[in-house]
């Protein structure tokens, strides 16, 4: 499978810079608001971070600056965060059996959330499927929050991150996607996935807006 190192800690900003400017804005989407939001790291595991695993993104330690950078502006303005672990069995898989060369099972010995990124103590979801939200608690934390934005940063930006974009539009949440804190295995599918997002149920946006936001 074809992938890409188009996001590098050195060219990272300028990169995400110039395919933010390839994106359209809708001017009726909410303003980050961060009294109102959560951040969710989605599936920040050593499966899809170690350059020794199968699932490998080369784009991927990249964006672990900028959500690390995130992370701390959450913690620091006491605003709710979690974390995402995908983890399946043979009974849960479904057609992630079917799709993918093996299961990324709990017992693997890369499934657990980068270390860089992940404190003990900190909230993490347990997903089956690409969508954060199915069959996961994830969205009753949300409400019991009184979470109304949902800050998506991750891996991969064109199945996990966007399903559960998408789902989260669908409940109601006003989602961002985060440009330079998402990856996936090219560029062309980054750009794809964050067109169409942005046509219809996400404001793309960069870190740095984000972490200005936060501390102004």
């Amino acid at each position: 499978m074809y992938k890409e190192s188009y996001f590098t800690r050195e060219n990272i900003a300028a990169e995400a810079a110039s395919l933010t400017g390839l994106l359209p804005r809708n001017p009726r989407a909410a303003a980050f608001s961060p009294a109102r939001a959560a951040l969710l790291v989605i599936d920040m595991q050593r499966y899809f971070l170690s350059a020794d695993s199968h699932a490998f993104l080369p784009a991927a330690p990249a964006i672990v600056a900028n959500i690390l950078a995130l992370v701390g502006a959450f913690k620091k303005a006491a605003r709710p965060l979690c974390f995402t672990r995908h983890a399946n069995s043979a009974g849960d898989a479904g057609q992630m059996s079917v799709w993918w060369r093996e299961l990324l099972t709990r017992a693997h010995p890369l499934a657990n959330i980068d270390p860089l990124l992940f404190a003990p103590g900190d909230p993490v979801v347990e997903k089956t499927q690409y969508d954060a939200f199915f069959n996961t608690d994830l969205e009753s934390r949300l409400r019991r929050d009184g979470v109304e934005q949902l800050v998506v940063t991750g891996v991969t930006t064109h199945l996990c991150c966007e399903s559960t974009a998408r789902s989260a539009f669908v409940r109601g949440f006003s989602v961002f996607m985060v440009v330079d804190g998402t990856a996936t295995l090219t560029r062309e599918l980054h750009l794809a996935s964050l067109r169409g997002l942005a046509l219809g149920c996400a404001l793309p946006v960069l870190a740095a807006d984000l972490l200005a936001a936060m501390t102004a």
